[in-house]
Order: C-alpha cells, then structure tokens, then sequence
C-alpha cells in the first residue's frame, strides 16, 4: 500500500494535551523538519522545492541538510517565478508526484494565485473526481522586524472562500508536525501558515508518524465565562490574556481550530450553546476572514444561545506599518484581547 494511503488509514493522535511534561521535546522548527524527513523517506514521489530551501538558514531551517540526505533533485532552490514554479507542481501532483513548495512569506503566494486558485484547486472537481492534486503550499507570516506593508501579510482570509483548498494553521510543535504528514498525504491541495514567531517554541513531539486530521480543531483550555477561538499565534496571545485574568475568576473554552479549511463548526458551536459568548483571535485582518466566518457561523447556528455581542481580535483595515511603535499599536495583543473579554463577559444582554 502506497504511505500516503496507509497514513490515512492510520488511527488518530490526539493526546497531545495528555502528554507528560518529560516526554520528548522539539522546537516548532525541528518538528516541522523532522515530518518533512520522514515524508522524503517514506515517499520516493515527495519533493521539496524553494527560495533558499537548501540554505542552513533558509526557511528558518525547517529544510537544513535535507538536501544533502536526499540530493538536490528532491530537495532543490526555485527561481523567483511564483506562478511557474506553483504551476510546475500542480502539473507533477496531476502526474503522481507529492510536491511541497516552501515560501519565506504568505506575501509572495499572491504571486500563485492563477495557478493555485484557478487550476490546483478546481481539477478534482472539473474532471469529476479522477484526477487528484496532492500538493502543498507552506509559507511562515513574518513580522516584528519592519518588513513593512508587503513582507509581512498573513493573507489566509484571502483563500477561506476557494472550494478546494484546504488551509492549516497549526499553533504547537506537535500539531506542526502531525498537520504537516497529513498535508503531504492528503490527495489535493493543501495550504499550511505557519508563524515567526512560533518557530522558536518547544513542545512535546513523538517520534516517528502520527496523524493529525484535518477540520479537527481541539480545546486548549475549558471554562464557563466565554469561547476564545483563533488558530496559530492568536492562541499563544489568547492563553497569556487568559492567564492575566486569571486572578479575577475569568475562565475559558480556549479552541484551537488548527485548521481554518475546513472549519470544525461542530466544536465551536458546542462550547458556543455553553459558555453563551465568544471572541474570536486571528492573524489576519478582522474583515473579511477567519473573524468574520466564525462570527457569522454562530450567529447563525447559535443565535439563541448568545448573550453577549461576537467580538472579534485582528488587524485594522490598514496595510502594515514598518516602524516598531506602530507595529505595536497594530497587531493584536495579549492586552487587547484581555481587554476584549474583559468586554465580552460584561456585556451581557
């Protein structure tokens, strides 16, 4: 049996939030790499491509030495040629390949839009199920260093209304590497985003395969005062506010969705009919994305339930600024989203 199909076969790991505190630890980084390892190991039909994908450094050293491990012809740097270069994959998945295309920014997948978005995504369905696109598009959202307006967008709002994709957002080094084994598995396009500033964290990780399914989101944290939902570095921010308040009795379903493509409305809605109020933390900006989604998806499965106003944390409807003091002011904050539970749970009807 092929490994991508006896990995989706496989049985479920979910125990993460079980696992002991002496349990073997990674950083995001190391977990990231070790799942794109074991995939070119297990899959002769894998490859990795990219901007310095082969430098020590590159790609936060997600890909160091892989190259060396698996020569450069599954493990090779990309010209800056976007479109070309997501076209080339889209063609070799239809052919039976599992590409996976690393990008230093979420800004530069823009540039694949064509062929992501009018071609990777809708093949399955325009030749009735026949043809498969395993394919996956991994970017790191930057920020923090003023990259400015056009290095450092988390555009992950802009994919959530493309039938086809599915889109990841893993917040742990555990889900990092787990989502990833099962982007490469899965048989059609999958977009992953990770954050800068998760990169450096560590966290419990097994050794060897594991699945994490996708559309699974899981509870960080559970409580009566409110739902806090958000995926990646919005649930990192979102559990440093928790913490703050946690001298004044304030407690949480804190959800991470993991995948934002396709949505778990199932959880979200269940902690939703409990708690009667929810916040929703996102990387991206609040209109128009993951904010508005979720909000919209309770009001309308959960109207009844409600008994506050859906709140929302992200961007301003503002490109990025440069300079670090505005920075501060720009993206969301453990403060802001203490702040706004703070107003969520006192705003009852």
């Amino acid at each position: 049996m092929p490994w991508a199909e006896a990995f989706l076969n496989t049985q479920t790991n979910n125990s993460e939030n079980l696992a002991d505190s002496n349990e073997r630890h990674l950083s995001y980084t190391d977990a990231l790499h070790e799942a794109l390892d074991l995939a070119l190991e297990l899959d002769k039909k894998a490859f990795i491509l990219g901007q310095g994908v082969n430098d020590p450094i590159g790609m936060f050293g997600v890909t160091t030495d892989l190259y060396k491990k698996f020569s450069e012809e599954r493990v090779f740097d990309t010209p800056l040629s976007e479109e070309g270069m997501t076209g080339m994959c889209a063609g070799a998945a239809m052919n039976g390949m599992r590409p996976v295309y690393l990008h230093n920014r979420p800004d530069f997948l823009l540039l694949t839009f064509n062929q992501l978005v009018n071609h990777a995504s809708k093949m399955h369905y325009m030749d009735e199920g026949h043809t498969n696109v395993p394919m996956v598009i991994w970017s790191a959202i930057g920020r923090g260093w003023g990259s400015g307006a056009q290095h450092s967008q988390a555009v992950q709002g802009l994919l959530l209304s493309v039938p086809g994709l599915k889109i990841i957002m893993p917040s742990t080094p555990y889900d990092a590497k787990g989502l990833m084994l099962s982007a490469i598995a899965d048989n059609n396009p999958v977009v992953i985003f990770e954050h800068r500033w998760l990169m450096k964290q560590n966290g419990y990780v097994p050794e060897g395969i594991y699945k994490i399914p996708i559309g699974e989101g899981i509870y960080r944290t559970r409580g009566e005062d409110l739902t806090i939902v958000g995926s990646s570095h919005a649930i990192a921010l979102a559990q440093i506010a928790l913490d703050s308040l946690a001298e004044e009795g304030v407690t949480a379903d804190v959800i991470d969705l993991r995948t934002i493509k396709p949505l778990d409305e199932k959880i979200i809605i269940e902690s939703v009919k409990k708690t009667g109020r929810i916040l929703v933390v996102d990387t991206g900006w609040a209109m128009g994305g993951v904010c508005a989604e979720v909000g919209c998806l309770v009001a309308e499965k959960a109207f009844e339930y409600l008994k506050a106003p859906v709140r929302r944390v992200g961007l301003p409807d503002s490109p990025t600024p440069a300079g670090f003091t505005l920075e501060q002011y720009y993206y969301p904050t453990s403060e802001k989203i203490a702040d706004a539970i703070k107003l969520t749970i006192s705003n009852d009807k």
